[in-house]
């Protein structure tokens, strides 16, 4: 297996490229040979298989996703409030819309994972940890609520993101921000 972390870690990006443009189906060797635009064969000599090709993708999507940590220390200057957890949630929202190839390539992995036991137990672990830090963060932020209430905002917050990337009709009709506002405002009581 060839060891160049730089090409590496374009390769998994180019994967997530094809993963968001053509679906698990469409996650070949050559196909991220063409999308990063190196030699046919070289995926192949940075992967034992397909399934490890998955895996890796399964890790780097979460990476590629995170907020700056400068991003986030701006965002929470605000007292922490309810009013904050809506703007955090819009931030949220305005993330992966800028971020859609991932949020599109996540999803492709998460119905992928259901067939390859290693992909499910990478998303598993990387899901997991990602919630745990966010309760965490919510908590020593004093930010309202508690871990459940962590948990029905991811919740509800990815079931909006899964119709606004995938049937994006069903919500044109509603303001985004003014959606979010009301999944939090129904999860998080007035103070």
């Amino acid at each position: 297996m060839a060891r160049n972390p730089e090409r590496r870690t374009a390769l998994v990006d180019a994967a997530i490229e094809v993963l968001a443009r053509e679906g698990a189906r469409g996650l070949t060797f050559r196909a991220v040979d063409t999308q990063a635009g190196v030699p046919v064969g070289t995926a192949s000599n940075y992967f034992a298989s397909r399934d490890d090709l998955f895996t890796q993708a399964g890790s780097r999507i979460h990476v590629r996703m995170a907020p700056d940590p400068a991003q986030v220390d701006e965002a929470m200057r605000p007292a922490p409030t309810r009013e904050l957890v809506v703007e955090l949630m819009r931030w949220l929202v305005r993330r992966m819309a800028a971020e859609r190839t991932g949020y599109l390539a996540m999803l492709e992995l998460r119905l992928e994972a259901t067939r390859r036991p290693a992909l499910q137990a990478e998303l598993n672990r990387a899901v997991r940890a990602a919630l745990d830090e966010n309760v965490r963060f919510h908590l020593d932020a004093g930010l309202p609520g508690d871990e459940d209430t962590v948990l029905v905002l991811y919740l509800a917050m990815t079931g909006l993101l899964v119709e606004y990337f995938t049937l994006p009709e069903m919500l044109s009709d509603r303001d985004l921000d003014a959606l979010v506002e009301t999944v939090v405002t129904r999860v998080l009581p007035p103070e």
